[in-house]
């Protein structure tokens, strides 16, 4: 692997471990399953496979943005409109 594609996977590593931590699941259920999607891939060598993988990891990162800022949306939405209607 190209020492740049290695950096560009640590720094994917290292981002997706960070947003992990907020994950409802909990951040050992997410290490853990991070950490296995990570060795499953261990051995791939062709660089066009490993920019696939890089871009799959990008977008789970954009997917993990959305859930949490939905999350804090609902979480504000409660707080500052009660539900009347009852």
């Amino acid at each position: 692997m190209a020492s740049s594609l290695r950096g560009e996977v640590l720094n994917l590593y290292k981002n997706l471990l960070y947003l992990g931590r907020e994950y409802p699941k909990g951040a050992d259920y997410f290490r853990s399953r991070l950490k296995a999607a990570f060795l499953k891939n261990k051995d791939v060598k062709d660089p066009e496979k490993i920019k696939q993988l890089i871009a799959r990891g990008e977008f789970v990162i954009k997917e993990l943005e959305a859930l949490y800022f939905l999350r804090k949306y609902r979480a504000m939405k409660q707080r500052y409109y009660s539900d009347d209607s009852q």
